[in-house]
């Protein structure tokens, strides 16, 4: 959540600090600021509000070839022109921007109120600022290097100091931090979006390290405590910036009205890019050689953990179903963000898979460390090299979906599924799975493209549905089994984007309270696929019906409705091998919630109080 840019070099700051912070404006924010060192000290603009209104109210002469930028999504304090990022220190020197949460914050204030600081903001942030500003450290790494020995809780940071007027020093603990190499100049960022205008050779920060950025380079280190007074000591590391393979196109909306819109039309291709080369149809099992985990490693496996947040934890939940129906060992979905909290026992025979778009959130990736903690194996699916759960798990599938700029998730988490389904497969061919199934799943493997394209050919079908459903204030989605995990991820979508209360349940459990709350203003959506259920699902969607509840139901052709069919409205998808569906089954979820935010008029990529990537507790 929130972002960093920096720069250093030839240029003036400030236009390339306003483009990086427009470009991350998709991470969710409340405030953005920027602070630029120049001939006359550290100056700087902030307030609340939106990137454009920062720029349209700079100084004419905020000139400068320093910089530091930031965009706050607010957690100590409300979203104030005080509590904006860049935060100073009393002298105003020192310029400080920071993504995380300083958990000792409140203790840190009060000392430096009974030292005589006079305080500004209600943020954790602005302890940095006073704490590097106290220091009375010969370098610039090492008055930050102590700051941050005083801190616990996690950042992303980066400094800059009048008294220092040749770089910026960043660090980073939990949250990412990505330097970015020019001719004659350097770039800071939080996210790659930031940077790939400018240049695409990056290096990663790894947690707990520091980075001190010149216009001719970088050099990294990390922080070693030397004595019990708080002196630190700096150890040289061997980081290196490389090439990363990115289209910078990947972050202009082109002819669309939101990156959502697009990013949605790009599944099919994306679809076929994570299949590529992954598909072995003369044995019927997939090649996932990132997993770095043999036949016989696969087969010893006991048992499958999936952990996750939001629609990576819901797309999960699809995946442990597919694992358990295809390999027939048990397997079960967990948001990550209450895992380590619980004392988990991890077994040695369990296969623990961490689930991220960004490869940075961060209860994911605590959750990672903790199993890793305590001697379990890790894979992670995750669609950017180079990202924090990427460098640390044991193995993995990257998930090919290309960038993901809205905050919606609808690419990547089409190719969540299939990763798993690929999975899912090669776990059931080292056990009981037959060749002739295994072959008949990668048939239908190799279709998903091609119907998913079918799907969103009918959008302005689909678009009619959602208008209507954007008129209600509250939505159910049901669903049962296969289906369940759709209906989540269908209100999801819903909720965040169009900001009307959307709740899934089970179709069974509709009897044992929901029910109560069915009525002619809060219409259904009923996933219900033709299979073993099928019945049954329609025999409940009938009670709803009966109490006056509109029904969206999404199904396959030849699916009898019975009396449904004269008054609920029907979507047909495609149809796939039956453990497949639920991928095929989701596309249109996805349309409806888009169409009924555009509706209703709302900022689809920047849904209020959301972020993309989110990288604090």
């Amino acid at each position: 959540m929130c972002g960093i840019v920096g720069y250093i070099g030839g240029q003036q700051a400030a236009p390339l600090l306003l483009e990086g912070l427009t470009r991350l404006e998709h991470r969710g924010y409340d405030s953005a600021g920027l602070a630029v060192l120049g001939p006359s000290g550290v100056r700087v603009a902030k307030q609340a509000g939106r990137v454009r209104d920062l720029g349209d109210g700079l100084p004419k002469r905020f000139t400068g070839k320093i910089g530091i930028g930031h965009t706050r999504w607010a957690t100590h304090g409300p979203a104030t022109d005080a509590n904006a990022h860049p935060h100073t220190d009393e002298s105003g020197r020192v310029a400080v921007v920071h993504n995380g949460i300083i958990d000792n914050a409140a203790a840190l204030r009060l000392e430096l109120a009974d030292a005589g600081v006079e305080l500004v903001s209600d943020t954790d942030t602005e302890v940095l600022a006073h704490l590097v500003a106290r220091s009375t450290a010969d370098t610039l790494e090492a008055r930050t290097a102590e700051a941050l020995a005083r801190v616990e809780g996690t950042y992303g940071i980066a400094v800059a100091h009048a008294d220092f007027p040749d770089r910026i020093v960043v660090a980073r603990n939990g949250s990412p931090l990505i330097i970015g190499v020019g001719k004659n100049e350097m770039h800071v960022a939080s996210d790659l979006a930031a940077l790939v205008r400018y240049t695409t050779t990056v290096a990663h920060l790894a947690d707990g390290e520091m980075a001190t950025v010149t216009a001719d380079g970088f050099s990294t280190y990390l922080v070693r405590t030397i004595d019990g007074a708080g002196h630190v000591g700096l150890a040289a590391t061997d980081r290196r910036a490389s090439e990363v393979e990115i289209d910078p196109s990947s972050y202009d909306a082109g002819e669309h009205d939101s990156f959502m819109h697009k990013e949605m039309l790009e599944q099919p291709a994306r679809a076929e890019a994570v299949l590529r080369g992954r598909l072995d149809e003369k044995f019927g099992t997939g090649h996932l050689g990132g997993l770095n985990l043999d036949a016989r490693e696969l087969r010893a496996i006991k048992r499958v953990k999936i952990l996750g947040c939001g629609s990576a934890y819901y797309v999960g939940q699809m995946g442990a179903a597919l694992i358990e129906e295809l390999a027939r060992i048990p397997a079960d979905a967990e948001a990550a963000s209450e895992f380590r909290y619980r004392n988990p026992i991890i077994e040695p025979d369990t296969l623990y898979v961490a689930v991220s778009q960004s490869g940075e959130t961060i209860d994911t990736l605590l959750a990672v460390q903790e199993i890793q903690r305590k001697g379990g194996f890790v894979i992670g699916l995750v669609n950017v090299v180079g990202s924090a759960i990427a460098r640390e798990v044991d193995g993995g599938i990257y998930l090919h979906a290309g960038p993901e700029v809205a905050v919606a998730s609808t690419k990547a988490l089409t190719n969540m599924f299939l990763a798993f389904a690929m999975l899912a497969v090669q776990l059931g061919r080292v056990r009981d799975l037959s060749i002739s199934d295994g072959r008949r799943l990668i048939a239908g493997l190799n279709a998903i493209p091609g119907q998913v394209a079918e799907v969103l050919g009918r959008e302005e079908e689909l678009a009619e549905v959602a208008r209507e459903l954007a008129g209600a204030e509250n939505l159910f989605f049901v669903g049962r089994v296969r289906g369940f995990p759709v209906a989540r991820e269908g209100a999801q979508k819903f909720k965040e984007i169009s900001y009307r209360h959307a709740e899934a349940y089970q179709t069974s459990e509709l009897k044992h309270g929901p029910l109560a709350l069915i009525s002619p203003e809060v219409p259904t959506v009923a996933i219900v696929p033709d299979d073993e259920l099928v019945e049954r699902n329609v025999a409940a969607l009938h009670e709803i019906a009966a109490r006056g509840g509109p029904l969206t139901v999404v199904t396959h052709a030849g699916v009898d409705l019975g009396d449904l069919e004269r008054t609920a409205r029907r979507i047909d998808v495609p149809r796939s091998e039956r453990e497949l569906d639920p991928i095929l089954l989701t596309i249109p979820l996805q349309v409806l919630a888009y169409h009924a935010a555009l509706s209703l008029g709302h900022d689809i990529d920047k849904p209020r109080n959301l972020a993309k990537s989110v990288t604090v507790e």
